[in-house]
């Protein structure tokens, strides 16, 4: 598994980066559609799966590290610009130091959560008292917020004219955190203890990310009520609880 893992990881940016290339003419309305289900499927798998398990595995407490993880992740999009969930900025960029300032803090956010990767279906089985599911929702809940946060960053280096040089360093940089973070972890060897301690503050990172995605955007600040993007959440919710059998 740990091989296909880092593979995926790696797509997920790949896929991102060549929709940007190829949709270089793309509507907010239609990413935002994409990110509503994205963020609908991150939501649902972390209240479906990963608040459960860690509050059965953790020490009564364990909420602490959840508001750390979200608040971590408010600081971290200071850094970012909000790409994580899928912000593209209206204008380029071109100083000096900002695309890596953006750099930094989507990898410092990629290999926390890469972190728990490797022994997170060890965790799993754990928590549940079997030796059912494989938990590889985890690693497509990443990959599904991978993929427009790569579609982001590249439609930023484009627009911000950099060199396709620096655009692939940067790009591959950014693909190969989480497979990183993920590696450590499995080196580390974390105990369930502190892998309770670790995913809470992942999923408080998550948390932070689902509903900035399904709450800040246009129909929202119009205080419209769009169908199109009800469908799309719903079908994230539709996988998230299929993810269950």
């Amino acid at each position: 598994m740990n091989l296909t893992l880092y593979i995926l990881l790696i797509l997920a940016v790949g896929i991102g980066a060549f929709l940007a290339q190829v949709l270089k003419r793309f509507t907010t309305a239609n990413l935002n559609y994409g990110l509503a289900f994205g963020g609908a499927y991150l939501l649902g798998i972390s209240v479906l799966h990963l608040l459960p398990e860690i509050y059965s595995v953790g020490k009564p407490g364990i909420g602490v590290w959840i508001l750390v993880g979200f608040l971590l992740q408010l600081v971290l999009e200071y850094l970012s610009g909000g790409l994580e969930h899928g912000h593209v900025h209206d204008h380029a960029h071109n100083e000096r130091n900002y695309l890596f300032q953006i750099l930094v803090g989507l990898c410092i956010h990629s290999v926390i959560e890469g972190l728990p990767l490797a022994q997170y279906e060890g965790f799993h089985q754990h928590a549940h008292g079997d030796g059912g599911h494989d938990g590889m929702h985890l690693v497509y809940a990443i990959m599904l917020h991978k993929i427009p946060a790569a579609f982001a960053l590249t439609i930023f280096i484009l627009k911000s004219n950099y060199s396709k040089s620096k655009m692939i360093a940067v790009l591959s940089i950014f693909a190969l955190s989480s497979p990183v973070g993920a590696l450590i972890g499995q080196l580390l060897e974390i105990s369930m203890l502190h892998m309770s301690m670790l995913l809470a503050v992942v999923v408080g990172s998550f948390l932070h990310i689902a509903t900035v995605i399904l709450f800040e955007n246009e129909d929202a600040h119009h205080h419209k009520f769009s169908w199109r993007k009800l469908i799309f959440i719903l079908i994230g919710f539709g996988l998230a609880l299929l993810s269950m059998h």
